[in-house]
């Protein structure tokens, strides 16, 4: 079956937040003209994408090109992070046959309001049947733009189909080795991102390799948001948005980073001058 037009998309957007920088990644499901059509649906999209200050969104099924527009008619404000640069992973390796399902846009990014100053973020969306040899292969990815850009932090985030029966604790054992110890998961395997209770998946990842970004991350902002609780609705009108939950973190504001080592660098004084 062929490829929707647009399948992902990532959104800068504005935030009043002086303390983090929120980072958050959606599949959408199907969104097409027919969730666009549905105010309730669409109320809730909105609602989540407000809370976010870069947002990865997946399953945009929208080739007339009205889906994006719309979105941003209701999304506006100021531009906390630019673009350094940008390209489209191709997996030409000698070979090593290509994967990817969908090919990993990569975003470099300029931050110069958090702690960390500059992070890429290379967007997932697998095919649950090649979920494993896609995972595995974002190390090739990471070596690919480290090379190609020099940059230190970043993020792989999006729909992995990293759970259940797609990828099995032998396939995990093996891709966490390839990766090594310098790859953060942000979200366990323990974790549930899924809308319907009769499952139970951690579908939805967010992964960190840097030590600076690592160092950067808000302690405890690395969650699920569960919007059908948030907003109170039945599993049902849930459904009509999504059957996956958001997953988010966020990146410390180089102001309270600062007051953050201040502070720390207080305290040892005070035991120092006690001891």
């Amino acid at each position: 079956m062929p490829l929707p037009l647009a399948c992902l998309v990532l959104l800068l957007l504005s935030t009043h937040s002086a303390l983090a920088l929120k980072i958050c990644s959606f599949n959408v499901r199907s969104f097409g003209e027919s969730k666009k059509a549905n105010c309730n649906a669409m109320d809730v999209i909105v609602k989540v994408i407000k809370r976010c200050d870069i947002i990865l969104l997946m399953e945009i099924k929208d080739s007339s090109n009205r889906i994006c527009p719309t979105l941003m008619e209701k999304l506006n404000g100021e531009k906390l992070v630019s673009v350094k640069q940008s390209y489209l992973y191709h997996d030409y390796q000698t070979g090593d046959a290509d994967v990817f399902s969908r090919e990993p846009f990569v975003v470099w990014f300029q931050s110069p309001y958090t702690a960390v100053k500059d992070f890429v973020i290379v967007p997932l969306h697998t095919t649950p049947e090649t979920s494993v040899r896609e995972i595995d292969e974002l190390a090739d990815v990471y070596t690919d733009v480290k090379r190609r850009w020099n940059a230190e932090n970043f993020i792989f985030m999006g729909d992995f189909n990293a759970g259940c029966s797609y990828v099995p604790k032998k396939a995990w054992k093996d891709i966490r080795l390839r990766m090594d110890p310098k790859f953060v998961w942000l979200i366990g395997d323990q974790e549930d991102t899924t809308v319907k209770k009769s499952t139970n998946c951690a579908y939805d990842r967010i992964v960190l390799r840097g030590q600076e970004i690592v160092n950067s991350v808000v302690p405890q902002s690395n969650h699920i948001f569960d919007f059908q609780k948030a907003y109170r609705l039945s599993e049902q009108k849930a459904l009509d948005v999504s059957d996956h939950f958001p997953v988010e973190f966020k990146l410390q504001s180089s102001r309270a980073f600062t007051n953050s080592k201040k502070s720390v660098s207080s305290k040892k004084k005070k035991k120092a001058s006690r001891a």
